[in-house]
């Protein structure tokens, strides 16, 4: 559905700070080379605890970070081949989250019935993606599709983050392209227009022309020269739970969305540029260039945007009933989104129990 570009003041509902997730799609808890077989990492998927852990033979698994007869977290446990132990009296879990063995138990006696869940995982663009929902819904969400990944016309610069603010706050500071203000010192962008919107069940779409100028955008092929000004078009999807960014083939963003609780999230994002440099230079500087745009470019943008998201649910919480007003209709389409999503899982949930 095709909605109005007008920016005109609205009451943002103070419910979208509120709300859980749909947990019916694969959200991405971590980079795929920091579980080395025989590792376990812990992750939390909206109050969710889960230990992700790789076995002898590389293969992905994933348990609820609960053992069955305790409650111990099994991440603290040891990979025992293709088995999960738990740390306290060394209990062992197959994939399937069955109890197969009891160290202290004689071998001819019969185990208890003790089971761990199991969530579906998987590994894909070097990301760790898991599925906290309804296993039998897998198939109906899928993981966002990366053109530009092991493309050597690309350079891939990976960044993570973590803020201690609501997931909803960290979404609209990714839709909100009108925030350029606060980056204004980094050579960022200006003059947004926003120029089109769209709105589906599971989806949010915007389109801004945005300016630039600077030292960087010449670097990034935006412009010729540093001191001309360039005015592009940006699209920015936000596909449940996850957004990519487009700017005219000159960059593109892929970042993915973890909320952890009502104070905090994370993210795992993917940047690519199309530098230019020829491509043999580039093959030959690509690790050293990524490694100086993450630390020394995107980390002082990512910097300045957790502080004001951090600000922002800071001043929430110290008032949960303060009313605010919001001009830019793609994030109240968002702040929508959010809502009738966490709705629809609450009504799912209902209706299976």
């Amino acid at each position: 559905m095709e909605l109005a570009t007008t920016l005109t003041g609205q009451t943002v509902q103070n419910q979208v700070r509120e709300v859980g997730i749909n947990p019916n799609y694969w959200y991405a808890v971590g980079w795929a080379h920091q579980v080395k077989p025989e590792q376990i990492m812990s992750v939390v998927i909206w109050k969710m605890a889960i230990a992700v852990f790789r076995d002898v033979e590389g293969k992905l698994h994933a348990f609820e970070d609960a053992c069955p007869h305790k409650g111990v977290a099994l991440h603290k446990g040891q990979v025992q081949g293709c088995h999960l132990a738990c740390p306290y009296h060394g209990w062992e879990f197959d994939e399937m989250g069955n109890c197969v063995n009891i160290p202290y138990l004689p071998k001819n006696q019969k185990l208890p019935h003790a089971k761990a869940r199991t969530y579906p995982v998987q590994e894909k663009y070097g990301i760790v993606w898991l599925f906290p929902g309804d296993p039998s819904l897998t198939l109906t969400a899928s993981i966002p599709e990366i053109a530009e990944f092991d493309s050597p016309e690309w350079l891939m610069v990976p960044l993570a983050a973590h803020f201690q603010a609501h997931f909803s706050i960290c979404n609209e500071n990714t839709m909100d392209v009108f925030h350029g203000f606060l980056h204004r010192g980094l050579q960022g962008w200006f003059d947004p227009v926003l120029s089109s919107l769209k709105e589906t069940e599971n989806s949010v779409c915007a389109e801004y022309l945005v300016s630039y100028k600077g030292r960087m955008a010449k670097f990034l092929g935006l412009s010729d020269r540093a001191d001309a000004t360039t005015t592009l078009p940006i699209s920015i999807q936000y596909q449940y739970p996850n957004y990519s960014t487009s700017l005219q083939g000159v960059s593109s963003l892929y970042l993915m969305r973890l909320p952890v609780g009502e104070v905090e999230s994370r993210s795992f994002a993917l940047f690519f540029f199309k530098v230019n440099l020829p491509a043999w230079l580039l093959k030959r500087i690509k690790h050293w260039l990524a490694f100086i745009l993450e630390r020394f470019v995107l980390r002082k943008f990512l910097a300045q945007d957790i502080e004001m998201i951090e600000s922002e649910q800071r001043t929430y919480l110290a008032n949960p009933t303060r009313r605010y007003v919001e001009i830019n209709p793609a994030i109240i389409a968002l702040q929508r989104l959010l809502v009738k999503q966490y709705d629809r899982s609450q009504k799912s949930e209902v209706r299976s129990q």
